[in-house]
């Protein structure tokens, strides 16, 4: 979790800063009773904090009576009467302020999670071109640490603002009561002190802005470093990573240096101006005592209310820039929460129930940005039970047929039809059930060897996940680990081989249960023999089913009904194995390049 000092690296300072603060008081007012009483607590404490002055005004005041009088004059007992009651209110005050402290830090935190609660939510909204924008430690951030700063501000600084409030316009009130002209020896601080933090918040800002992206940068660059350890090893890179990361260090540093440097010297100026207001206090107050206006109870009892009065206003000072940064930092959960989500299924839209797999795309054209497009008139059908090769160079755009069927993105032009249907007439969970998807990036998740297998199913036997996983060439490997299906995995399935871990997934969509087949690079990382045989695999499951298959090796996909042959985003061709080779154009010169 952050600390107080850590606040402020997000990348931008807030742009609107009542609008976040509205849309944080939204999840506090979930817990508004609860912070309603919290802050009669804290009104409580205050003021038992604003008694204790006078109670100290009032002992110093029998004491100088008694010594008028006489030595040995004193009344010892309303003294200790006045000092036991100032210590009793003290005591309360304090307690009250613990308990109000240790419950705002419970509501943060659980405000804190519905925040997370919402964020998560809403990334498995989002479309694929979001998390294809933007970078995984990014969105992370903002996830984890973001929501943490947000937290943080409102378990102490809404609090603590508040009652800060009430302390110096307490501290005001009963300054009054006791003496109006030293009320007027203190009043030039305010101004002055206002004017001041006013002209330093507005140069402190932008520090923390370059603060924030200097640390966002920082954080990318860890993060990209981490993810591509292996390959800065296997390159002799680390000296060079290590320059690069000590400059990027060096900025961070530097530039939060030139925000809390600047920042820091708030606190010690508010609190010189505040000292040459006590020192006005005490220059005036000796005149009035000597004119006999004011006794001593009163000096001492304005003097500490005088100090009551100037340390709030030195702690808002010193927490309006980290009230800022974490404004910032909830303006970028509040973009993520406000980025459009997936296309909404339309009106009336059908579950894809009992599909047969005729696929058909209609001049369909596609551009991740609209001034560059990627496919141009695409027409491709594949028939039930169909298997459909689409190969080509890299960058043709092979994938991205494949999101397109999937709906990852929807055409910029022409039209998809599944079963006769335009896809998007159909609703996008049935459509998606519709297809299994193996990747050449493969994804597994800290579980055990069975979870993952049946992710895709729920409810599924072990009788099933083993079938499926024997399918899959898998169950011989799996037998020989420790615990069999029950062995954990770690993250992303690092404590096995590349080609496992395609293996698996491999079984996984032998497991689930559809009527078409998408097939990217499925055996990109397994041997030529365990190729071999999980083609055999994949051709039984395959039986019956619309296949899309990407493949490079085209020796994979010399059995299709059909090979489509994608180039620049454009089909140069397309028929079976046996006649395209016949026409010796583009597929037979991709073809005899992988076998000279």
């Amino acid at each position: 979790m952050p600390g107080k000092g850590d606040r402020g690296r997000v990348k931008e300072k807030p742009k609107d800063a009542k609008g976040a603060l509205k849309r944080i008081l939204t999840y506090l007012m979930e817990y508004k009773w609860i912070v309603l009483l919290l802050l009669c607590f804290s009104l409580a404490g205050n003021v038992g904090n604003l008694l204790g002055p006078r109670f100290a005004g009032k002992a110093i005041g029998v004491a100088e009576a008694g010594a008028k009088l006489g030595r040995g004059m004193i009344d010892m007992a309303l003294v200790r009467h006045y000092a036991m009651l100032m210590l009793l209110f003290y005591a309360g005050s304090n307690v009250l302020n613990f308990t109000v402290n240790i419950c705002m830090m419970r509501v943060g935190r659980r405000i804190a999670r519905n925040m997370r609660r919402d964020v998560f939510n809403k990334l498995m909204t989002l479309p694929v071109g979001y998390f294809d924008r933007n970078q995984a430690g990014d969105i992370i951030s903002r996830v984890s640490y973001d929501i943490d700063v947000v937290a943080l501000s409102l378990s102490s600084d809404v609090i603590q603002i508040l009652t800060s409030f009430i302390t110096v316009a307490g501290s005001f009130i009963m300054m009054c009561t006791i003496s109006i002209p030293l009320v007027f020896c203190m009043l030039f601080t305010i101004p002055v002190s206002v004017l001041f933090t006013r002209s330093m918040s507005k140069k402190t800002r932008p520090r923390y802005a370059r603060r924030s992206a200097a640390y966002g940068a920082m954080n990318g660059f860890a993060e990209e470093m981490f993810t591509g350890q292996k390959t800065i090893l296997a390159y002799a890179h680390e000296d060079a990573v290590c320059g690069k990361f000590s400059r990027i260090n060096r900025d961070a540093a530097e530039a939060y240096k030139n925000a809390d440097g600047l920042g820091m010297t708030m606190g010690p100026t508010i609190g010189m101006i505040s000292n040459f207001g006590l020192a006005a206090i005490g220059m005036g107050g000796a005149v009035l005592y000597m004119l006999k206006i004011v006794g001593l109870d009163q000096i001492s009892s304005f003097v500490l209310y005088s100090r009551k009065f100037s340390g709030p206003i030195n702690e808002i000072s010193n927490i309006i820039n980290e009230i800022f940064s974490a404004l910032a930092a909830s303006e970028r959960v509040f973009r993520l929460l406000d980025e459009p989500e997936e296309a909404k299924d339309l009106y009336g839209a059908a579950e894809l129930e009992n599909c047969e797999g005729h696929v058909e795309a209609d001049h369909v054209s596609f551009g991740y940005v609209p001034e560059k497009t990627v496919l141009h008139d695409l027409s491709l059908e594949a028939k039930p039970g169909q298997t459909v090769a689409i190969v080509g160079p890299t960058g043709a755009g092979k994938t991205t047929i494949i999101n397109l069927l999937m709906r990852f993105y929807d055409p910029n032009g022409g039209r998809i039809l599944v079963d006769g249907r335009e896809q998007r007439e159909y609703t996008m969970e049935s459509l998606r059930r519709a297809y299994a998807m193996v990747l050449q990036d493969t994804w597994l998740f800290n579980g055990t060897i069975y979870d993952n297998i049946a992710y895709g199913k729920e409810n599924a036997s072990m009788d099933e996940v083993v079938a499926a996983a024997k399918a899959a060439r898998i169950h011989g490997y799996i037998m020989r680990l420790p615990n069999g299906y029950n062995t954990v995995i770690t993250e992303d399935g690092g404590n096995i081989s590349k080609g496992q871990k395609q293996l698996l997934t491999i079984a996984r969509a032998m497991l689930y249960d559809n009527n078409m087949l998408i097939l990217d690079e499925a055996t990109s990382n397994v041997d030529t023999n365990t190729e071999r045989q999980v083609q055999r695999a994949i051709r039984s499951l395959m039986q019956g089913k619309t296949s899309f298959v990407i493949a490079h090796r085209l020796s994979t996909v010399q059995n299709a009904d059909r090979i489509l042959v994608v180039d620049h985003g454009d089909v140069v061709e397309q028929g079976t194995h046996g006649e395209l080779m016949e026409r010796k154009g583009f597929y037979y010169r991709l073809y005899a390049s992988q076998f000279e």
